[in-house]
């Protein structure tokens, strides 16, 4: 961890400790305060915008442990995602099984086909990985889509609102308080993760798996392991999600999702746990800025076809991603630890 300038770690439990300062205490406060307060005074369509930004927070917190941590390249997240949401919905809507309970079985059922999926990255890494990861998606969406029965195909399926200790999670406003709980404990478990031997493993194998399993790395567990944990992340974000909208299909998690995801973490930075958070929040908000953008550019220029101008918003949305791609490679994670270490001699620092 960075430290102001004339602190010291004392002691082992100073060193694991995630906020260390004063500083780092009340700027957690002051979050955690405006994020239960936010429902308050945001409209309906913010903390809509809010609850799709925490899903796929969840779902991009994963990802960045199987791909930023452990270097298994994944184009399927959103496979996952719709395996961990059918799940839930099954679980709770059709068994009555209690939500809670059917939310970790749609991370584990997703985590557990992940693992499937997983067990080529012992023979194949990189792009190669990254076909295989493809036909995951391509198969749980037909699955999906021809499983008519089960998954209602290609109609879809009603998913029955979140309902815990008789309470029931229908309005914007109580959906918001249920993501961002397991939002928080997701991020909370992914931080401590990473710096368990089993996060420093995966960071080996990330940085060269032959000379991790000559220091005794076994490699195939430990990739397998990261597939797990990283689509058990993509489940529990599913079922969220499948909860949130009370209806999913198979065009609900697209391709386009999944490659948009490994953008967000490359974008918020690989290897960071606040790297998906930063990399998801400017990727929303720059989709909401762009959905915004068009209808304003066709009323500004009458002359063009609506068709140009509507295809403008998306040319800006993907220069806007470019450009930053080459002004910051390294991600918004690594300028915010620019920026924090241009504070550290901040008076109260301690």
């Amino acid at each position: 961890m960075d430290l102001p300038a004339g602190v010291r770690n004392l002691s082992y439990a100073q060193d694991m400790a995630i906020f260390r300062t004063r500083t780092h205490w009340f700027w957690l406060v002051l979050l955690l305060a405006l994020l239960f307060t936010a429902p308050l005074y945001w409209p309906n369509y913010w903390l809509s915008v809010a609850n799709l930004i925490m899903i796929i927070i969840i779902s991009a917190t994963g990802l960045n442990i199987l791909t930023g941590y452990c270097g298994q390249l994944s184009i399927g997240h959103a496979g996952f995602m719709a395996v961990g949401a059918y799940t839930s919905a099954l679980l709770s809507g059709r068994f009555g099984i209690p939500y809670l309970l059917a939310l970790l079985c749609g991370g584990v059922m997703a985590g557990l086909i992940g693992i499937l999926f997983g067990t080529s990255s012992l023979r194949v890494k990189g792009f190669y990985l990254a076909i295989s990861t493809l036909a995951a998606q391509f198969i749980i969406l037909w699955v999906i889509s021809h499983w008519t029965s089960v998954t209602g195909g290609t109609m879809g399926m009603a998913v029955p609102p979140a309902h815990i200790a008789g309470m029931t999670f229908r309005s914007q406003s109580s959906k918001f308080y249920l993501i961002l709980g397991v939002a928080i404990i997701a991020i909370y478990l992914a931080k401590n993760l990473v710096r368990t031997r089993t996060g420093r493993a995966f960071v080996a194998i990330r940085d060269n798996d032959l000379a991790a399993e000559v220091m005794g790395v076994n490699l195939f567990s430990y990739k397998l392991l990261a597939f797990f944990i990283g689509c058990f992340f993509a489940g529990i974000a599913g079922a969220l999600f499948a909860s949130w909208t009370g209806f999913i299909s198979s065009e609900s998690f697209p391709l386009t999702n999944s490659i948009l995801y490994v953008g967000m973490i490359i974008i918020g930075g690989l290897g960071a746990t606040i790297g998906p958070i930063f990399g998801v929040i400017f990727i929303q908000l720059l989709e909401e800025i762009v959905r915004h953008i068009s209808p304003a550019l066709v009323s500004t220029f009458p002359s063009l076809s609506s068709g140009f101008t509507v295809g403008i918003a998306p040319v800006i949305f993907g220069l806007t991603i470019i450009l930053f791609l080459i002004f910051e490679p390294r991600g918004l994670a690594h300028r915010w630890s620019l920026f924090k270490a241009s504070y550290r001699l901040w008076p109260f620092s301690y």
